[in-house]
């Protein structure tokens, strides 16, 4: 009953955190659960993709009712992605049978590379999308620029489960004329598509623990109210540099074996 209550308020604070700065939910989970709860990476991937996909849900519907979902963007961001799912799958599977548990090594130190490369991102995408606007850019990036992007976004979702949210939206910002409601809306709705079909193939993988994530969604439910209701309050802005600042170091110390 006590372990319940932690994955319960584990999925709590994954939530808070998300409603309250927008990080995506395997970046904020992935932490948590490699070394609060001490689960072994490879299970927390599996795990986070199924979580991501549960609570994005009710998101992508609203959005979906609101008409905020650019549906030819989607279909262009899943022809890479759902693809790169499964080749980013397919190389975790071959770890495994190559290294065995030894693969969780191998995934710490990727891990840790995204998790620097979320805040680098999130700071280069400001002075880039600044640079570009002054450039003659086409008002439509061409298809198989879109579906670039889902290939790299489908690859590390597949791998490491972080991406679907974060990542891939930060390159639609720099790289897609649209509406920031059209932006969100799309992405959302994406990842949901995304992280569902990595999710279908982590538990084929058997890398997918339920007593894990139905507590975690259960948590994130009340947590994502409470942390929407909190961005009105607090200057979400230097929440989020704080964050990211934790992950950078977080991401560093797993990528330089530090932090196991």
């Amino acid at each position: 009953m006590s372990m319940l209550l932690v994955k319960i308020s584990a999925g709590v604070l994954v939530g808070t955190l998300v409603g309250l700065t927008g990080l995506g939910g395997g970046a904020a989970l992935l932490p948590i659960l490699i070394f609060g709860l001490r689960v072994p990476p490879i299970s927390a991937v599996g795990s986070a993709a199924a979580f991501n996909a549960l609570t994005k849900i009710g998101a992508g519907f609203m959005h979906w009712r609101q008409r905020s979902v650019d549906w030819r963007l989607v279909s262009l961001l899943a022809l890479g992605s759902v693809p790169g799912a499964f080749c980013g799958v397919m190389v975790l599977a071959r770890l495994r049978s190559l290294y065995d548990s030894g693969v969780n090594d191998i995934l710490r130190t990727a891990i840790g590379i995204l998790l620097i490369g979320i805040p680098v991102l999130y700071v280069a995408q400001r002075f880039l999308a600044r640079g570009l606007s002054r450039l003659n850019r086409p008002q439509r990036l061409p298809y198989i620029g879109i579906s670039l992007i889902g290939v790299v976004g489908g690859l590390m979702v597949g791998m490491s489960s972080v991406g679907s949210g974060t990542i891939i939206m930060l390159f639609l910002m720099i790289l897609v004329h649209a509406s920031p409601a059209i932006l969100v809306g799309t992405n959302i709705v994406h990842a949901i598509v995304l992280t569902g079909v990595t999710s279908l193939l982590h538990l084929r993988l058997g890398t997918v623990d339920s007593t894990l994530v139905f507590p975690l969604v259960a948590g994130s439910l009340p947590g994502s109210v409470l942390g929407a209701q909190l961005s009105q309050r607090f200057p979400g802005h230097w929440i989020q540099g704080t964050l990211y600042i934790v992950l950078f170091v977080t991401g560093a110390g797993m990528a330089l074996g530090i932090l196991k």
